[in-house]
């Protein structure tokens, strides 16, 4: 009988309610002519939290629930937010248990990365116009926005992707 692996569920139930707040009640914000991407920010947070290959398997499953509204390639979003929770979860290794703060920055730089990978990841299959500076407005809204949200999505992303902070024990002589 096939089990489903409780991280997997913990990903796709959250990145359910994430995506409806997503659509349904982010999309109506506009900052500067640009919507937050909160579904961005949890897949670096995920990485943050978690590790850099869990963060990248919960990037693609979250970028692929938005793949899946239709409006992209498939499989275009999800990358971009696989690199997102990898870049996050990679940059995380340089410390074992991070502040709070420190998770932010990391939730922030997977987020920048994210964010920018979509525009080169569109260059690449043959979808001109775009790179360009409107790449740096948007970076100004949605960057901030992940870095606001990181207390916050951070210990979500190290809970749906199952890891557990390190303990640390006295070893005795």
């Amino acid at each position: 009988m096939f089990r489903l692996a409780p991280p997997a569920l913990r990903v796709f139930l959250v990145g359910l309610v994430v995506v409806g707040i997503q659509f349904g009640v982010l999309s109506n914000v506009v900052i500067a002519g640009h919507t937050p991407q909160i579904v961005l920010a949890l897949a670096a947070a995920a990485g943050a939290g978690g590790g850099s290959e869990r963060g990248a398997i919960a990037g693609f499953a979250l970028g692929l629930m938005v793949d899946l509204r239709g409006t992209e390639a498939l499989g275009m979003t999800a990358l971009a937010y696989a690199l997102a929770g990898l870049t996050a979860g990679y940059v995380m290794s340089i410390t074992p248990d991070p502040q709070w703060w420190l998770a932010a920055i990391f939730t922030t730089l997977g987020t920048a990365v994210g964010e920018t990978a979509i525009p080169v990841l569109k260059l690449i299959t043959g979808q001109d116009g775009w790179l360009t500076t409107r790449v740096l407005t948007v970076l100004l809204v949605v960057v901030p926005f992940g870095a606001l949200l990181s207390p916050l999505l951070v210990p979500v992303g190290r809970w749906i992707t199952g890891a557990k902070r390190p303990k640390w024990k006295v070893i005795l002589e």
